[in-house]
């Protein structure tokens, strides 16, 4: 069984003319710069995503995947595959699961904006965390290694991945929520009352920060591949995380609390598991979350999340934001960015909730 909306994000669709690549000078570029490629080439979009628009490219041989910035106007600073191309090539040699990056370009004459490519990775993508078809014992492992991956990233020493100045150490989350900020009012296009006491809120109190590491930025369930369970007995294993525009130097507290705002949101047939967690179905509970995470990093505990959560919605809030004023401007990349949008003010008021939770 698959969920209505992850059917809308699963597999490819045919390219429309404002997506269509020029395949001669991609695939020059790529015989200069990819190892062992070899064409004829032909490409697909793939559905999912309403960032950088995405595709598969295929050869007689071997498969690949083209990630690019959205043609046409773009707010500064966002879409920045040059740093998801960076992120994904220091992580690599490290042994965390990231696709093998083969070359980026910078040139926008090539195909129209700047793009990476990186390595297709086989496997499974889960949309919706709830798991319909599986087993209470299949959820249970699917959870716990996407949660000791990220504390896997989180321990990883960015300064020997070559990432020591991939962004500044401290006060990161006074550093996103000007950036957020920022982002929104170079995209507003109303006024929303939850939003602006959010602006207002949020930078009187910003939590101390104790560590730094890598930041995914969007560490979720449905960004990333999973191997298949081996014949051995041997659990899930997360062979690819996906989606690095946002990635960045931070707390690692960002990330834990982004990725537990799947236990405080609804479940849609996506990330969010409320009410569906326990012995029975096999998602761990947010308590066992945390312990695990905790026991992996070295941490006592974690401080009161709901100023977490606030900042979480307020940033995706102001992503959706992007998307929509995308979609006045006729950039939006995907089908799916209208039914995103729509969920925006919902977002907003839910971000404000969890603020008055937190003491505003």
């Amino acid at each position: 069984m698959t969920s209505d909306a992850a059917t809308s994000m699963v597999g490819t669709i045919a390219v429309g003319d404002k997506d269509r690549l020029d395949l001669d000078a991609l695939g020059a570029w790529m015989s200069a710069n990819v190892p062992h490629y070899a064409g004829p080439l032909t490409y697909a979009k793939f559905a999912g995503g309403q960032s950088n628009p995405t595709y598969r490219l295929d050869t007689p041989n071997r498969a690949y995947v083209l990630r690019r910035k959205p043609f046409g106007p773009i707010l500064p600073s966002a879409h920045a595959v040059d740093r998801e191309y960076r992120v994904i090539a220091g992580l690599h040699p490290t042994g965390f699961p990231v696709p093998r990056p083969y070359g980026l370009c910078e040139d926008a004459g090539v195909i129209g904006s700047a793009f990476y490519v990186m390595e297709m990775v086989e496997g499974r993508t889960i949309w919706d965390g709830a798991m319909p078809d599986a087993t209470p014992a299949e959820r249970t492992a699917h959870y716990e290694a996407m949660v000791d991956t990220l504390a896997a990233l989180h321990n990883t020493d960015y300064a020997a991945a070559g990432l020591g100045d991939y962004g500044k150490p401290g006060n990161y989350f006074e550093r996103q929520v000007g950036r957020w900020t920022k982002q929104y009012r170079a995209a507003e296009t109303e006024r929303m009352e939850s939003v602006e006491r959010l602006i207002e809120w949020l930078p009187r109190t910003l939590p101390e920060q104790t560590r730094t590491s890598i930041v995914h930025g969007d560490y979720r369930i449905d960004n990333m591949i999973f191997a298949a369970p081996k014949s051995n007995g041997a659990g899930p294993k997360v062979i690819a995380v996906l989606d690095w525009e946002l990635s960045t130097l931070g707390d690692p507290l960002a990330d834990f609390s982004y990725l537990l705002m799947s236990w405080v949101t609804e479940p849609e047939g996506r990330s969010g598991v409320l009410g569906m967690t326990g012995p029975e179905t096999g998602i761990p509970t947010i308590e066992q979350v945390v312990e695990r995470y905790c026991a992996a990093t070295g941490r006592d505990g974690v401080p009161d999340l709901n100023w977490y959560f606030a900042y979480n919605l307020f940033r995706l809030t102001g992503i959706v934001q992007g998307i929509k004023k995308r979609i006045i401007d006729g950039t939006a990349s995907s089908a799916q960015a209208e039914k995103t949008v729509a969920k925006i003010h919902g977002l907003a008021d839910a971000a404000w909730g969890f603020a008055v939770k937190a003491g505003a």
